[in-house]
């Protein structure tokens, strides 16, 4: 017997699980899974194959196979594994049972499923065909509100919940999801009611714009080609939203409670590639006013420190791309309704040049320049 005892000791059991990877290997048999996996290979796991075909047996009757996969599904869905529930669910609703409580439950399973998913829209197309084949189902009543909820539909939602009290008038879900959507309504309503306000003031004050600039004979620049005469009377053709800017701050004219214009108004140095922008240019300022603030400093790109507020010339270039000198001492408003100003993009543009300079020489040259007499 000892010898016997020590043959045993001596050989190795062959189907001991290793010691290092022992669960895993335990994890492997059907009985101790903590979860299915996801595709079953009869190679690898014969056991859960040859499981999984008594279980899925094709020879059972219908509502048996659709039993079978609800409570797939429902294991699924305790697991929080929604995408699969909703596999299992439509497996079963595919075996057409006759039994249309076990399909209303499907639906309604399946709904719940595409809910936490977030498909909101796939949920409420479920539990529309689980009232149909189950009118006073009260958890598809619920699920239903609550995607109307979730999709903003909120008349819909409290429809719902009222079909649903009507079953239960103590359900506890559908008399929140109700509350909650008459909220959502009214706070919808009113900031409907709000937007309709500003929108209504916002119209006003582009049409009391428009009819201030048409009264200062501003001329507007069209970008089709048409007649010069035409032209000079784009203003009237022009719609009350002609006025969005294309700078980059997004400035805007605008009257001020004085009924004064101010314009976003735009500097160009093309000496040396730089800008300068006035957001709110006041129409009966002069330039000259805002020159001596603009260069008080000397700006840094201004090595020969020649820009100067009284060493400077303002132009504007016209429709036929002619050059205009304007005088400092001139208003926004008189450059305005000059007879060859042409607004461009609701932003008033000016050159800025050294008077008399090299550089103003060489950039004028071969242009037709109309200057001050």
């Amino acid at each position: 017997m000892d010898a016997l005892l020590e043959q045993f000791q001596a050989r190795r059991y062959e189907g001991a699980f290793n010691a290092d990877t022992w669960e895993q290997e335990f994890d492997k048999i059907p009985m101790f899974m903590k979860q299915c996996p996801a595709e079953i290979d009869p190679k690898q796991t014969p056991e859960l194959a040859c499981l999984q075909s008594i279980i899925f047996n094709e020879e059972q009757a219908p509502e048996e196979q659709a039993k079978i996969y609800k409570n797939e599904g429902n294991d699924y869905f305790k697991e929080k594994n929604y995408k699969k529930a909703v596999i299992s669910y439509t497996e079963g609703l595919k075996k057409k049972c006759s039994d249309h409580e076990l399909n209303a439950v499907l639906y309604t399973n399946r709904a719940a499923a595409q809910f936490y998913l977030g498909n909101y829209r796939s949920a409420l197309n479920d539990v529309i065909q689980a009232r149909k084949l189950k009118p006073n189902h009260l958890k598809a009543v619920i699920r239903g509100a609550l995607c109307h909820l979730e999709l903003k539909n909120f008349p819909e939602a409290m429809a719902w919940c009222d079909e649903g009290l009507r079953i239960d008038s103590t359900e506890k879900k559908l008399l929140e999801t109700r509350t909650k959507a008459d909220r959502f309504q009214r706070a919808e309503q009113r900031d409907a009611r709000k937007a309709k306000v500003k929108e209504k003031k916002e119209q006003s004050q582009k049409e009391a714009l428009l009819t201030a600039i048409k009264e200062r004979n501003i001329k507007l620049s069209l970008k089709s080609s048409k007649e010069e005469d035409e032209m000079s009377e784009s203003l009237a053709e022009m719609s009350i939203d002609g006025f969005s800017s294309d700078n980059a701050t997004g400035a805007k004219v605008c009257l001020d409670e004085d009924g004064n214009l101010n314009w976003p108004v735009l500097f160009l140095y093309p000496e040396y590639g730089q800008t300068d922008f006035i957001s709110a240019f006041q129409e009966n300022t002069r330039f000259i006013d805002h020159l001596v603030v603009m260069f008080a400093e000397l700006p840094p790109w201004d090595m020969e420190r020649k820009y100067q507020s009284s060493n400077l010339q303002l132009y504007f270039e016209d429709e036929r791309e002619e050059i205009h000198e304007l005088h400092t001492d001139h208003t926004l408003l008189q450059v305005l309704q000059h007879p060859r100003y042409f607004l461009k993009a609701g932003t008033p543009t000016f050159l800025v040049l050294v008077k008399n300079s090299p550089f103003s020489k060489n950039y004028f040259f071969g242009k037709k320049v109309h200057t001050l007499k």
